[in-house]
């Protein structure tokens, strides 16, 4: 019992973790463990029919060692990919070969890549994508470039998505805070001149009583003005009296 254990956890570690550059070593190695353990007839043989009351027992069979053949693969398949890869494939996905053949849709083009020697390293393609980011990102890089641990891609997006969280709070904020700051001032403003009241008409009032009704030029009375004076003796009427 100890030895089956032993030899299950030695065929089960020896699967290589899936990181996107290693899909073909990856998938050839889950064929040869699930072959070795008897567990490969889901990947060699289409679902069967599902049983019914008038299945044989040799179709029941069939139909059970498929159905435990291929949830025990699934389990060994998503054993040896990351959380965030898993995530791509859909949850519906119930057989095995399927699920695979999702898998590689997404790292096939990785696979040619390296074969044509044009493997781009997480670094730099953490580069590429920060130097790609717009303008509003600015401090998210200046916070990236002065931190010493650097990041791989998956969690560079993970961060960005947080930062473009961050940044529309922010512009949410501004744009509040703009509005209140103006509705504020129209509001001093308003109080202002409404302190001022009749006061202030009054004051209007006595600066243009210290104008001349005639010519509205400030600093003495119409019956001062020269002005008004030599229009009188235009028209002909008499000198006014002279103030005492």
């Amino acid at each position: 019992m100890d030895s089956a254990v032993a030899s299950v956890s030695a065929n089960l570690n020896s699967v290589p973790v899936l990181n996107g550059n290693n899909f073909k070593d990856w998938k050839e190695n889950i064929f040869i463990v699930l072959g070795c353990m008897d567990l490969d007839l889901a990947l060699r043989m289409d679902r069967p029919a599902s049983l019914t009351d008038t299945s044989t027992s040799e179709q029941r069979r069939i139909y059970e060692k498929w159905d435990c053949s291929n949830r025990m693969s699934l389990m060994i398949i998503k054993r040896g990919i990351p959380e965030a890869f898993r995530g791509a494939v859909s949850e519906e996905v119930t057989d095995a070969t399927t699920f695979l053949a999702e898998i590689e849709k997404r790292f096939a083009k990785s696979d040619k890549l390296k074969a044509l020697k044009l493997e781009l390293l997480d670094d730099l393609l953490v580069h590429l994508v920060l130097i790609s980011l717009p303008p509003q990102f600015s401090q998210f890089k200046v916070s990236y470039n002065c931190q010493r641990e650097k990041w791989t891609v998956n969690e560079l997006i993970s961060f960005c998505v947080q930062e473009e969280e961050r940044l529309k709070q922010e512009k949410t904020e501004s744009a509040h805070l703009a509005s209140t700051s103006k509705d504020k001032g129209k509001k001093r403003k308003n109080e202002a001149a409404k302190d001022k009241g009749p006061a202030h008409k009054k004051q209007t009032q006595a600066n243009n009583d210290d104008a001349c009704f005639f010519c509205n030029m400030k600093g003495h009375m119409k019956k001062e003005c020269a002005k008004y004076i030599a229009w009188r003796a235009k028209k002909g009427l008499p000198e006014l009296p002279k103030a005492k």
